[in-house]
């Protein structure tokens, strides 16, 4: 299947390296299998954080610091492979591609991927379709008190051996050899370190204390002024010390406390289209749960079903359509219709008495049909409603929060499915970063599109981490047997990804994913055009409408794209301060500045040029003076 390297970058860091033979890559699935694990793995809370990767490399590649210890080995077992060390004789990086040897195997307890990753089965892996790739993708701190690497676009070639005795190489297939540490310092030869002076300096002349005291103090001058001049140019802003570069090869940040949920530089190739339309819209994301909260009675006499109360959520995805906290979501999931609710809330008591021997987990479909149509979901009392809370989380959420980093909300208006199962939220919080809406956008089939939503990886639902996902997808066509005209496309987020968005090249809404209850699957791959998001606004009297830190925020983008890092630090500083919500603004913030890199002086402020060029003049003059009086006291000594 592959091979796992001990390595040595650019820089003299140890590393290891997870490659996937070329021949193994070319099959349908295993390229896509293969970066969606290590992205799956390295976001996991314990997983191994990436240093360096190329997944569209004719061999895909990913490699971690040593110190991360055997992360090729997890992510081969995490594709169902087996991973055993080579024989002792060690074999060139050249040597031809090993066939593959079977199919992988499903291991328990592993991350799975997000999406497209072949499923066990008898044959090969399933091929994914359109799947978008992600270059690079930096996630992870560099080895500490090392300068930064350069990745390189091909699978590694050891050119020096990782240790004395030669590389390391290991077929994948319990114990992989990675490098622990740095071989023995060796102290280099230092010509200056001898005990015996070369050279010894010849007696100090007699001082002429006036003429170079004068001198002294031109140069003086010359010195702060310059000095002034240049802390003028390296500063974009007075008095705020910059942050020091910790930067990758690809201008982000290798170590940050931030949690953006998304990460548009790891899923689309850097600076490019995609990526800027993903970080358009990928701060006004919102993962939205709501906890229901009530009494299953039967129908006819009001009995009770179960003295427990129960409590079961439903979870979904949002967009931020108006700075103030109005959100766009999907109407079933937050205001689900009653036949919806009950099932819910049967199927959170079937699983009550599962866990109390009660009942048998095969069994709880069973139990949830055949009480369907008998039961309503009530208050305390038969004709009260039941309990409903409603939570927003922006950036990266976890089920079951009811705290901050979520947002108390409530559902505004709702629209029925027939016409468009849009619902509009409220949350109780303002300075939201916003979704821009393509009012006037046309699609049709064959029409490529961004899709964005949130999903998870966690198997756990009640304490799941949930961060925004993303995919180039084609539209397969047009729904014309209804007024609305969605669109279907041909892949799918997942579960929670219902409420996600689609966007335009430039970031822009163009419609909103739901369910496609015509497929057997129920997939979410139904988009319900632009129109219905705006006429539920209409309705409410809410206007889709971007606030100032959403115009900095943009206005910052549009300098980093375009390579004027001074300017996008500014727009993203205040973009940040004046809607801290939005993480990706100082994500950005921080990969400006990491490409500007040490020593450009772009940007600073216009006074310090004639500052500059006025001290250097005030140098030259002294320079200029120091000559003329060496030149006359020399004259005046020959009389």
């Amino acid at each position: 299947m592959g091979k796992a390297w001990a390595a040595i970058d650019e820089q003299g860091r140890f590393v290891s390296v997870a490659v996937l033979d070329a021949t193994v890559a070319a099959a349908p699935g295993w390229r896509e299998a293969f970066a969606e694990v290590a992205n799956a793995l390295a976001q996991s809370p314990d997983g191994p954080p990436i240093t360096y990767a190329d997944f569209s490399a004719a061999a895909p590649w990913v490699a971690y610091a040593a110190e991360a210890g055997p992360a090729p080995e997890k992510l081969f077992r995490a594709l169902g492979v087996e991973y055993q060390p080579v024989p002792a004789a060690p074999r060139p990086v050249s040597a031809p591609p090993q066939p593959v040897s079977g199919v992988p195997q499903p291991v328990s307890g592993v991350p799975q991927p997000v999406s497209g990753v072949p499923q066990p089965v008898s044959g090969a892996p399933q091929p994914v379709v359109d799947m978008p790739h992600a270059p690079w993708a930096v996630q992870s701190a560099a080895i500490p008190n090392q300068p930064s690497a350069h990745p390189v676009s091909a699978a590694p070639a050891s050119s020096a051996p990782a240790s004395p005795a030669g590389p390391a190489n290991h077929d994948v297939a319990p114990t992989p050899a990675t490098v622990s540490g740095p071989p023995a310092d060796v102290p280099p030869f230092d010509p200056y370190a001898a005990p015996v002076r070369r050279i010894k300096p010849s007696a100090p002349s007699k001082r002429r204390t006036g003429l170079w005291a004068g001198v002294a103090a031109l140069a003086l001058v010359a010195v702060v002024g310059g000095g002034a001049g240049i802390y003028a140019l390296s500063s974009d802003e007075p008095g705020e010390p910059e942050t020091p570069p910790t930067a990758t090869s690809s201008g982000f940040p290798a170590a940050t406390p931030l949690a953006p949920g998304l990460k548009p530089w790891a899923q689309a190739a850097l600076r490019s289209p995609e990526e800027r339309a993903l970080a358009v819209a990928g701060p006004s994301m919102v993962f939205v749960e709501v906890m229901f909260t009530g009494y299953v009675r039967n129908k006819a006499g009001g009995a009770l079903l179960d003295k427990a109360p129960v409590t079961f959520s439903r979870r979904c995805s949002g967009v931020v359509v108006q700075h103030e906290g109005y959100v766009l979501s999907n109407s079933q999931c937050v205001q689900p219709t009653p036949d919806v609710l009950v099932g819910g809330a049967l199927n959170a008591v079937a699983n009550r008495l599962v866990a109390e021997g009660s009942l048998q987990a095969k069994d709880i479909s069973t139990y949830t049909r055949t009480r369907l149509n008998t039961s309503v979901l009530t208050g305390a009392n038969a004709g009260d409603q039941p309990e409903t809370r409603l939570y927003g989380q922006l950036n990266i959420a976890k089920g079951e929060v009811t705290d901050s980093p979520a947002i108390a909300g409530t559902v505004v208006r709702a629209l029925p499915i027939e016409a468009g199962n849009v619902a509009l939220i409220k949350l109780e919080q303002k300075n939201l970063p916003t979704s821009e809406l393509n009012t006037s956008a046309s699609v049709n089939p064959e029409t490529s599109l961004l899709v964005l939503g949130y999903g998870t990886t966690d198997t756990s639902f009640r304490a799941a981490t949930y961060t925004v996902l993303s995919k180039t997808v084609t539209v397969t066509g047009i729904d014309s047997s209804t007024p609305l005209n969605p669109y279907r496309i041909n892949e799918d987020l997942g579960l929670y990804s219902r409420g996600g968005i689609a966007i335009d090249p430039s970031g822009r809404v163009v419609g909103m994913l739901d369910n496609d209850v015509l497929r057997p699957d129920k997939a979410n791959r139904l988009v319900v055009p632009v129109s219905a998001m705006t006429a539920l606004l209409q309705a409410a009297g809410v206007t889709n409408a971007l606030g100032k830190a959403d115009n900095q925020y943009r206005s910052g983008l549009d300098a980093y794209f375009a390579g004027d890092e001074s300017t996008a630090i500014a727009r993203f500083d205040e973009a940040a301060r004046n809607s801290p919500a939005n993480l990706l603004a100082q994500s950005y913030r921080q990969a400006a500045v990491d490409s500007r890199g040490p020593g450009d002086d772009s940007g600073g402020s216009s006074w310090a040029v004639p500052v500059i060029a006025a001290a250097g003049g005030a140098l030259a003059v002294a320079v200029v003076v120091a000559v003329a009086m060496l030149l006359a006291r020399r004259r005046n000594s020959r009389f």
